[in-house]
């Protein structure tokens, strides 16, 4: 299980820039409430750890154990669906003992690490290409989502899925049937568009329909939380009015303007306490997390292992590109978490596993 390496094949720049978010993360939280400061500097602790600890356990491990990780996640998402705490209408969290667990955040890499051995597999046969192999992998991937989608997770569901999909490209998916299914699928999101317009629509619940309609028709469903963020955001300008500015200077978080700002709109505390120069320095930590995981996938000794750090560079950046997309309104109001930086212990410790295969994979470099 744990192997010899070597100390200079250890990624000290990924490892640095994820503890670096994480620590921000602490002070941004603290900013957008206090009541959650210490259960995430306790988060950030037991993260690092174990980053460290997986980042030491050969990769190849749960390549192999990728049957019963798919198995895990799925008894997860099950078991939320019977037994987890509603909120909001939606069943998403167990709890215990006053911590929350979210399946869903912890399924995103689980998924990363059943989908790198099981494209492996498909790789070795050739059947990346093959309707047998694409209709395999369309049914591994459709049930997990299918369940995260009965939460409603509608956000989850859309990340994983499109990390799925990148994956699957990574993996050598043919460009004839990328070009074919572009085709397929650009009409049926104009019909998908149609229809959850119509009053008797049963595919979406109506405040889903509500934020997709707010970002198409911003005038005619302005969407508060947004309008909030972007004023907050804007209200930093270039330098920001500081992590404590005091009671006298008026903010989103000491007004609280935005409901649950520690989570999925905290990117919107980061403009407004570190203004745009402190905006573009975490989007440009983001990107080098994002670029080192590429770096890593691009030097790994075989197609699991690129397809391991692969898939955890495109979880980061698509699920950054959405929240950050959110809080500045540029997209629907989807609820995710901006990596290492959100509130959320499941999420944070699931960012961790991710980061600490993906050190695993660097430091089983292929050699020339």
């Amino acid at each position: 299980m744990f192997k010899r390496y070597k100390l200079r094949d250890y990624n000290f720049i990924l490892t640095l820039c994820v503890i670096g978010l994480m620590v921000m993360g602490v002070f941004v939280i603290n900013s957008a409430d206090s009541s959650f400061t210490m259960k995430q500097a306790i988060g950030v602790g037991g993260a690092v750890v174990i980053m460290i600890i997986v980042s030491l356990v050969d990769y190849h491990l749960w390549l192999k154990l990728y049957l019963v990780i798919y198995g895990v996640g799925l008894v997860f998402l099950l078991a939320v669906l019977l037994f987890g705490n509603t909120v909001n209408n939606a069943t998403r969290w167990f709890t215990f003992g006053g911590i929350t667990f979210q399946p869903s955040e912890l399924m995103k890499t689980l998924m990363i690490l059943f989908m790198a051995a099981f494209l492996q597999k498909m790789i070795e046969e050739e059947k990346v290409s093959r309707p047998k192999g694409l209709l395999l992998f369309v049914g591994s991937v459709a049930v997990p989502m299918l369940l995260i989608f009965r939460q409603p997770d509608l956000s989850t569901t859309l990340c994983l899925a499109i990390v799925m999909l990148l994956m699957l490209y990574l993996a050598g998916l043919s460009y004839k049937i990328i070009f074919v299914v572009l085709l397929i699928t650009i009409p049926i999101a104009g019909t998908f568009m149609w229809y959850i317009q119509k009053p008797d629509q049963k595919l979406l619940n109506q405040y889903q329909v509500d934020r997709i309609l707010a970002f198409i028709y911003p005038s005619d469903y302005l969407d508060s939380q947004q309008a909030n963020s972007v004023m907050a955001i804007g209200s930093g300008q270039l330098w920001g009015k500081g992590l404590d500015p005091g009671q006298d200077v008026v903010t989103v978080s000491n007004s609280r303007l935005i409901s649950e700002q520690q989570t999925d709109f905290i990117f919107s505390v980061i403009g407004e306490s570190f203004g745009f120069v402190g905006s573009i320095i975490v989007i440009a930590i983001i990107l080098l997390i994002v670029l080192q995981c590429i770096r890593v996938s691009r030097r790994a000794r075989d197609p699991g292992g690129m397809l391991l750090a692969g898939g955890a560079a495109c979880l980061f950046a698509i699920q950054s590109f959405l929240n950050i997309g959110v809080a500045t309104a540029i997209l629907p109001n989807t609820g995710i978490p901006l990596p290492f930086i959100s509130y959320g212990l499941t999420s944070l410790i699931s960012s961790a596993i991710m980061i600490g295969v993906v050190l695993n994979v660097g430091l089983q470099p292929e050699r020339f």
